[in-house]
């Protein structure tokens, strides 16, 4: 074969291959313009919904929020060496855990007693005491009421008020001596009693 001849065939080889790489190119854009439609997209995108929902539901669990107990006894102490007329759960109902304390005792009064304790129903009551009789330290505590009867524990009557400002709470409180006693929080009245009753 001459030179001439070969060359000929040479092109069109290489002709040959382009178109059918042109034609390749073409099939499989077109392949992947039909992967791309709109139902294959939708099924794609459950499947991948069904993959995070199983697991999710496999790997999650509640997550049941933990009580951080305190010791109160030493600041109970302490307190009351400053002032006799303070009490305390002794001994605290069981299963119950005292959350935070706080003693002020300023220069000048009123001081005051808290005690916040989260029950075996996980819920919370609350003592608040100050060396204040008047009506103002019971608004600042409680915020607005309503009277809502009496309650006798260990032979002692307190009055029941329902706390107007904050949902499904309610107080307990003592006014004598020239001393505010209020047991409150949002664990109902029986609970209320029993820390109540508990206080010496």
């Amino acid at each position: 074969m001459s030179s001439t001849g070969q060359g000929e065939a040479e092109a069109r080889e290489k002709a040959r291959a382009r178109a059918e790489a042109i034609a390749y190119r073409k099939q499989n854009a077109k392949d992947r313009a039909k992967a791309r439609t709109l139902p294959n997209m939708f099924w794609a995108l459950l499947a991948c919904f069904v993959v995070v929902a199983f697991l999710m539901i496999v790997t999650w669990r509640p997550k049941e929020e933990k009580v951080r107990a305190i010791e109160y006894s030493a600041q109970l102490e302490d307190a009351r060496k400053a002032a006799p007329w303070i009490r305390g759960p002794e001994p605290m109902p069981g299963g119950w855990q005292a959350t935070s304390v706080e003693f002020r005792a300023p220069e000048q009064a009123p001081m005051t007693w808290h005690l916040g304790v989260v029950t075996d129903a996980r819920k919370y009551v609350g003592l608040e005491q100050s060396n204040v009789a008047g009506g103002k330290y019971q608004a600042e505590e409680l915020g607005r009421t309503a009277d809502d009867g009496t309650a006798t524990v260990g032979g002692v009557t307190w009055q029941r008020k329902v706390l107007l400002d904050r949902k499904d709470e309610h107080a307990l409180v003592l006014v004598g001596s020239g001393v505010t006693t209020i047991v409150t929080g949002n664990a109902g009245y029986p609970a209320l009693e029993t820390f109540a009753s508990s206080l010496r």
